[in-house]
């Protein structure tokens, strides 16, 4: 096989592969390397939903740039795009008031999106309950993938679009090196060797093959998040992104744009939630299962092995108790739960290194990574090869 390419993209997540897509797109020649047989990350570890509507400044941007990049690869192949929209439902006075001012945000920058009443919520979503649903704002421009299936469908439409893009899965980079005019990549303590023009580092959670010590300064965290799948249940009516009040008490497009945000106080029946940094999703699958979640706990990079790979009982329970005051099905009908990692910095929305002008590191995106990589990763490129 070719050894010689224009870019080497070293990790097989969302976040690298459209860096290798984008760079595709304008005519290079991609390697892209994934240490594991396929990718096991936050990739395949979460609800697949793509809020641009949860994001604030240049990351709304891209997320909604990431809109248009999913339904037009969907237009060409099945990478499981569903266009069914995002609803946050306030549920009570302070959640009520901060859709409202989240809408005004919206409407002065003509991103489409609607209030709908109590009745309007329980016509739409039969298994909301009238109980816990105020209003709520609806975004029907946004969409859902199937993080279980979408990763490796985009691979694999990559694959058949491009001939210049090739993909090697179970292939640990171990080395990442400048040399002459370009990069040199080893795989297995450089039992294969390749060289590119320019090489980009999205390594996930990986922080100890490349670069350690420069890892071990960065500040980086790692979320460990708690999620659960429950049975196949056809007859529950809950279709597109699913976001409650905690959501609207968390995101950042209400604490940037509602004004209202900084003083609303915390009801007492949330705080213990806050405290586990829970806040309940929903999204249906195409078997007709639930996703529920989520909650987050965090560790700094160099203790990362301190999360554990168990799973909280005491957090689950919150979360099944809490979606319980929601929806009206049985949420503890459950086929699975499993834990979830990713990075992300306190301050810096993504980590970005450029160690020359042919190593480049994007990383830690956080819990954006679904909604934002793709219109990021287009700018990055962009910058990149500039």
């Amino acid at each position: 096989m070719n050894k010689h390419f224009d870019l080497i993209v070293i990790g097989g997540g969302i976040l690298g592969t459209f860096h290798a897509y984008h760079a595709l797109l304008s005519g290079k020649s991609v390697l892209q390397l994934e240490k594991d047989n396929f990718p096991v990350g936050a990739t395949v570890r979460n609800f697949g939903q793509v809020v641009p509507s949860g994001m604030d400044a240049e990351w709304f941007g891209y997320g909604v740039a990431g809109l248009d990049i999913y339904k037009s690869i969907q237009q060409e192949f099945d990478i499981s795009v569903q266009q069914n929209g995002s609803v946050y439902i306030a549920s009570d006075n302070d959640e009520q008031t901060l859709i409202h001012e989240l809408k005004a945000h919206y409407d002065t920058i003509g991103y489409e999106t609607k209030l709908l009443s109590q009745e309007a919520v329980l016509k739409k979503y039969p298994a909301i309950k009238s109980s816990y649903a105020k209003e709520a704002i609806f975004f029907p421009q946004e969409i859902s993938v199937a993080p279980d299936q979408m990763i490796y469908r985009l691979h694999e439409y990559m694959q058949t679009k491009f001939a210049q893009y090739t993909l090697k899965y179970n292939s640990p980079v171990t080395s990442c090196e400048s040399k002459g005019t370009g990069v040199e990549v080893g795989l297995r303590n450089n039992t294969e060797l390749f060289t590119a023009v320019k090489a980009i580092i999205c390594n996930g959670y990986e922080f100890k093959l490349l670069y350690p010590e420069l890892f071990s300064e960065s500040g980086i965290v790692v979320s460990k998040l708690q999620m659960m799948r429950s049975i196949p249940m056809p007859e529950v009516a809950l279709a597109g992104n699913i976001l409650t009040g905690l959501t609207t008490r968390r995101y950042e497009s209400f604490e940037h744009y509602c004004p209202s945000f900084k003083s609303i106080k915390t009801p007492e029946h949330y705080e213990e939630l806050k405290k586990w940094g829970i806040h309940i999703l929903f999204k249906k699958a195409a078997d007709n299962t639930i996703i529920i979640g989520d909650s987050h706990v965090y560790a700094d990079v160099n203790h990362f092995d301190d999360l554990g790979f168990d799973l909280s009982h005491h957090i689950n329970e919150l979360m099944l108790e809490e979606a319980a005051r929601i929806v009206d099905f049985d949420v503890r009908k459950l086929q699975s739960t499993w834990a979830g990692f990713y990075p992300q910095h306190p301050t810096k929305h993504i980590v970005t290194y450029d160690l020359d002008d042919r190593i480049h590191i994007r990383t830690a995106i956080g819990g954006k990574g679904m909604t934002a990589s793709a219109g990021y990763a287009e700018e990055s490129i962009k910058k990149i090869f500039s």
